[in-house]
């Protein structure tokens, strides 16, 4: 596609069969869950298919093959983010597993009592509880990073908070809640002149923005390969080489180990060290072929495409009474969060799925948040490389015929 061209989403949206199946579908809970192109079915089959067998150490042909798919996929992981080394790129579950194993590995080791972890009140419980539960074991204390009015990271408040006991800060790139961006670049250069590692939840933000761990600074970054078009079951957390070359495993079993006897057992280096047990394969290569499909795209223009239906979408929402858009005065990726003054969230969502228009609704994985805005919960409509402005018409339309019949 040529550069700068409008993004092609009517044809886009020809590749992902979930699509021919439910032909009046307006699915706008994507932060939740992307749908899956067939360039990544095709892929998952195509391992299945030709190359199913389990990695590392196997003696015969299909060992070989699934080997250098998995492997050739941790490579494509690496070359995406821009990693320096491939063997940088740690393959998981999800985000939630990365933030755990982050957590449980470099924290158990490095946190002791007294130091400082801060995590922002914009964040998914993911990037809150391994925080808290390694706090417990450590007897190191997790604390908020405020929010200014506009609903975004106060970054006085934030300065205020570098002390030299802090070691983590823990920052999502996008919130999953609100779709607000905090101000990454100086945040982690402040943290890091301070002394303090930080860690990126990047599971809102792969999909559209991308990112450049190098150029972005952070010592960790998480994300998850359904919320970028990838299969469920597998994630990546990447982390600095010199900083995962200290990092005790977390999680014991078969392909993390060196050498294992009664009298001691010595580790694999990174990153098997950290991939106990088989490792999800043709999910990786799932996630690699997502990924190589995201990047046969323009990316600003799907950036481009995606913040104009948000806008399209909150347009549309100033003709209709009773609704506040959270987080409306910052920054903020592809994602709309809405409150009612009337009604309750949770009877908007089922009236609009009975119209086809599928939302989030809840408190997103965002406690803090909800407690920090005074709400039991919001409806989120979030939007993705499939989605055309028929569909946030139609949604507008769903939306404006339910309030009238809840008034």
């Amino acid at each position: 596609m040529p550069m700068n061209a409008p993004f092609p989403a009517v044809r886009i949206r020809d590749e992902f069969p979930v699509f021919r199946h439910h032909p009046d579908l307006i699915y706008l809970d994507n932060a939740a869950t992307t749908h899956k192109p067939l360039a990544v079915l095709d892929a998952e089959r195509d391992f299945y298919e030709t190359a199913n067998a389990n990695v590392h150490r196997a003696a015969h042909r299909l060992g070989s093959a699934a080997t250098d798919a998995f492997e050739g996929a941790r490579h494509r992981i690496a070359t995406h983010l821009n990693a320096a080394h491939a063997d940088e790129v740690i393959f998981t579950r999800g985000t939630t597993e990365a933030i755990n194993l982050a957590a449980n590995s470099w924290g158990r080791a490095n946190l002791r009592p007294g130091d400082v972890i801060l995590a922002s009140v914009l964040e998914h419980h993911a990037n809150i509880v391994p925080w808290q539960l390694v706090a417990q074991q450590t007897g190191a204390v997790v604390r908020p990073i405020p929010l200014g009015a506009d609903g975004n990271i106060d970054p006085a408040a934030f300065g205020a908070l570098l002390t030299a006991e802090v070691r983590l800060v823990a920052l999502t790139h996008c919130s999953n809640a609100t779709g607000v961006l905090p101000p990454l670049q100086p945040m982690i250069a402040a943290a890091k002149a301070a002394g303090a590692r930080v860690l990126i939840d990047g599971a809102q933000g792969i999909a559209h923005a991308g990112v450049d761990v190098r150029a972005l600074g952070a010592d960790f970054y998480a994300f998850s390969g359904h919320k970028v078009y990838g299969p469920t079951g597998v994630g990546v957390l990447w982390a600095r080489r010199e900083l995962l070359a200290h990092m005790p495993p977390w999680q014991g079993g078969g392909e993390m180990i060196d050498r294992v006897s009664f009298d001691g057992t010595t580790f694999a280096e990174p990153p098997f060290r950290f991939e106990a047990g088989t490792p999800p394969i043709a999910q990786a290569v799932g996630l690699a072929a997502a990924l190589d499909w995201l990047d046969r795209h323009d990316r600003p223009a799907l950036l481009a495409h995606e913040t104009a239906l948000r806008d399209r979408f909150e347009a549309g929402l100033q003709s209709l009474d009773g609704i506040r858009i959270l987080g409306a005065g910052t920054a903020r990726g592809p994602i709309t969060a809405l409150a009612f003054d009337r009604v309750h969230p949770y009877d908007v969502a089922q009236f609009l799925d009975g119209y086809g228009v599928a939302v989030r609704v809840g408190q997103h994985c965002a406690g803090p948040l909800h407690q920090w805005l005074g709400l039991n919960g919001s409806l989120r409509a979030s939007f993705a490389a499939y989605n055309t402005g028929a569909d946030v018409d139609a949604a507008l339309a769903a939306l404006a015929t339910t309030l009238d019949m809840l008034a």
